[in-house]
C-alpha cells in the first residue's frame, strides 16, 4: 500500500515518462503486480512492451496476465488471448464468471440478456466479482491497465499511478498516448490484434454491446463510439472501474430480489398443480 503523498510525488515523477517507463517503475516498485487485458490494442501492446523489457533483463516475461471471460466475447478475442500469450510466454490466468462454465448455466442463473434488463449486475457477474476473486486468489496488489485519456469519457484525466477505493493499484502506462500512437506502436512492431479490427471496429467487447462505428472506422471516429452505442453516450465503463463497494451493495441486493421471485414463482406452479 502507498500513500497519498508517496502516490502525488509518483505521478510527479512519471508525468512526462513515457510507457516503458512508467511500466519499469510498476515492475521495479509494485509487489503482486499482474496485467488485466481483455486485449484491446493497448493492452497487448503493453504485453509487448514488457516482454522487450523483460527480455532486455535476461528475465522470463515479469507480468502474469489476467483475462475476465465474459463468456461473451467474440471468438476473435478468445483466439488473440491465446496467440498472445504464447507468442510472449506470458501466464495467463483466465476468469470466467462464479458458479458457472458456459452461457447457458449463466442464464439459467441470471436469466437471458441480463446486459438490457439489469446492465449494473450483468457488469458486476461477468467483470467485477471475477475480478475480485482474481485479486484474491492470486494475491494480486497493482495491475496494468490499457486505458487511455484519448479514449475520453471518464479515462479523459486519468494518472500514471492510481488507487481505488480497495486500496488495489492500478497503473495507466499508455495514459498520454493517442490512437494513432498506439496503431503506430501495433504496425511498427507486429504486435498480434484483434482480428476485427480489419473490419472497422476500434474497440471491442462483448459482441452484445460492440458494433463497428457507422461507416469506415477513421482515425478521428471516437475510439470507443462502437462500445455500448444503444446507451447514447451515459456508458462509457463496464464497472472494473467504478465504486466496487456499491456495485457489490447494489448486486447482492439485486440477487435477493432475483431469488425470492424465482421463490414466488416455483410456489405458485405448486398452487395450480
Amino acid at each position: 500500500m502507498i500513500s497519498q503523498s508517496q502516490l502525488e510525488a509518483a505521478n510527479q515523477q512519471l508525468s512526462n515518462a513515457s510507457p516503458q517507463e512508467i511500466l519499469e517503475w510498476a515492475m521495479d516498485n509494485l509487489d503482486g503486480l499482474y496485467q488485466t487485458t481483455a486485449f484491446g490494442l493497448t493492452g497487448t501492446i503493453a504485453v509487448d512492451m514488457i516482454s522487450k523489457i523483460s527480455k532486455a533483463r535476461g528475465a522470463a516475461h515479469a507480468v502474469d496476465l489476467i483475462f475476465l471471460d465474459t463468456l461473451y466475447h467474440f471468438d476473435e478475442t478468445i483466439d488473440l488471448a491465446r496467440t498472445v500469450s504464447e507468442k510472449y510466454s506470458a501466464k495467463l490466468h483466465n476468469y470466467i464468471p462464479n458458479g458457472v462454465n458456459n452461457v447457458k448455466q449463466f442464464e439459467v442463473l441470471y436469466g437471458k440478456e441480463l446486459w438490457i434488463s439489469d446492465e449494473d449486475m450483468y457488469d458486476f457477474a461477468v467483470k467485477v466479482e471475477p475480478a475480485r476473486r482474481a485479486y484474491e486468489e492470486l494475491g494480486v496488489k497493482a495491475v496494468l491497465t490499457g486505458r487511455r485519456r484519448s479514449q475520453g469519457g471518464e479515462r479523459a484525466a486519468i494518472p500514471a499511478i492510481e488507487i481505488d477505493e480497495t486500496g488495489l493499484i492500478k497503473v495507466n502506462p499508455l495514459a498520454s498516448w493517442t490512437f494513432e500512437q498506439v496503431k503506430a506502436y501495433a504496425d511498427n512492431n507486429k504486435v498480434p490484434y484483434n482480428a476485427l479490427l480489419d473490419k472497422g471496429y476500434k474497440s471491442v467487447g462483448d459482441w452484445h454491446s460492440t458494433k463497428a462505428p457507422s461507416g469506415v472506422a477513421t482515425s478521428d471516429a471516437d475510439e470507443r463510439s462502437g462500445r455500448w452505442s444503444d446507451k447514447g453516450g451515459q456508458k462509457t465503463e463496464c464497472g472494473l472501474h467504478k465504486d466496487f463497494f456499491v456495485m457489490k451493495r447494489a448486486f447482492e441486493k439485486r440477487k435477493r430480489e432475483m431469488d425470492l421471485a424465482k421463490k414466488d414463482a416455483q410456489v405458485g406452479v405448486k398452487v395450480q398443480a
